[in-house]
């Protein structure tokens, strides 16, 4: 197979302070000559085993809106984090409590847009196809309030980008230049859409990545787009249920390599070893997410066990465990709203989740305590420490 065919063009850019510079055109999709998927097909076996598992996960637990609620949350932070920012998942629960954040606000409202981009996305979705209007007004959503708020929201570019570099000459990366970029975008969205591309779902959404990744048609925010519309595509065709996988872990701890197939993908075409790597992705992290919730499951029922057999159990106690099922880090106000009940009584009852070990005050303050669920937020925030 001659793969050097899958090889876009390059373009001779204008010149942008007096240095000329190539700009890249991917080939439309899909590859040509087509994928080889004989090496595949054992891995896409695993990774359906694997998002079986995982989505029959939804079925189990006992509220699937709870496990979304964090696991949407630990995905935003880890997408950011690729980007740069510092915020923990901490962090990010600290802000939505409107407490004061101990990381940079900027960070903080970053990732927060991205948990409302992707809800955003997935509820418009339910009744509308993927477009590139829709993809603009994810992308709206996306960078609201995030530092990239002020490079043209919701709009596709119309001056050239590049990756690494003060300047395209000596980046890592050119994108094609502006005036090909909706002829790139138009093609890009007849893939989406195409029913005779007969390609598994994953293969389609592993490639759908790359592209929308080699067009880069924002100013910013191309990578978290581009991060969110491989769950799009999965739900989309109904690969899951559930948006429950997330690649940005498998992503942020094999950045390099993630990076390296990108580029190898526009300067040799080998597609195949990006999808390998891809879905070897999707099978690890269906793994984690399936343990995860696994785990979750589990320490809900200990704690409520070790509530109900204290001899310290009561109604309040319990209204506060469930809510802070969903709330891991909560102040005792918003509980006191929550729970419809007092703030002494809201108090006393977080102190004897606290004597349980469930529960740990986390300000040191005598007023306007936040409590957090220290063991829920521990399985959370595995592989969530900023870069």
């Amino acid at each position: 197979m001659d793969k050097s065919k899958r090889i876009g063009r390059y373009l001779k850019g204008s010149l942008i302070g007096g240095k000329p510079y190539n700009a890249y055109v991917p080939n439309p999709l899909p590859p040509e000559p087509s994928i080889d998927l004989r090496e595949l097909y054992p891995l896409l076996d695993k990774a359906s085993v694997a998002l079986g598992r995982l989505d029959g996960m939804s079925t189990i637990l006992p509220d699937t809106t709870l496990f979304l609620y964090m696991y949407v949350r630990k995905e935003a932070v880890l997408s950011s984090q690729i980007e740069g920012t510092q915020s923990s998942l901490s962090d990010l629960l600290i802000y939505e409590n409107e407490a004061v954040p101990g990381a940079p606000i900027d960070d903080v409202t970053e990732v927060s847009s991205y948990v409302a981009a992707m809800y955003y996305g997935l509820e418009m979705l339910k009744s509308f196809p993927m477009s590139l209007r829709l993809i603009k007004e994810i992308h709206e959503k996306l960078m609201t309030n995030s530092r990239g708020g002020t490079k043209q929201p919701g709009e596709f570019r119309k001056t050239q980008n590049w990756v690494g570099g003060k300047h395209p000459s000596v980046s890592k990366f050119v994108p094609p230049p502006p005036e090909k970029l909706m002829e790139c975008l138009d093609s890009f969205e007849k893939y989406l859409h195409d029913e005779k591309d007969v390609m598994p779902v994953l293969v389609k959404a592993a490639i759908a990545h790359v592209q929308f990744e080699t067009i880069h048609p924002f100013l910013d925010g191309n990578g978290r787009l581009g991060r969110l519309l491989i769950t799009f595509i999965l739900c989309i065709e109904g690969l899951l249920k559930q948006p429950l996988l997330y690649l940005s872990l498998y992503f942020k701890t094999h950045r390099q390599e993630y990076y390296e197939h990108l580029q190898n993908v526009r300067e040799s075409g080998d597609w195949e070893s990006w999808i390998k790597f891809f879905i070897e992705g999707v099978v690890e992290t269906s793994n984690q997410a399936t343990e995860t919730a696994r785990n979750i499951l589990q320490l809900f029922d200990k704690d409520r066990k070790l509530i109900e057999e204290s001899g310290k159990s009561n109604a309040t106690v319990l209204a506060i465990h469930n809510y802070m099922q969903t709330h891991p880090l909560v102040s005792t106000t918003k509980l006191k709203e929550a729970c419809n009940t007092s703030l002494p009584t809201v108090i006393r009852n977080l102190a004897t989740l606290e004597s349980l070990g469930i529960v740990k005050e986390t300000t040191g303050k005598e007023r306007h305590k936040v409590f957090a669920y220290i063991e829920y937020i521990s399985i959370l925030s595995e592989g969530t420490e900023p870069i």
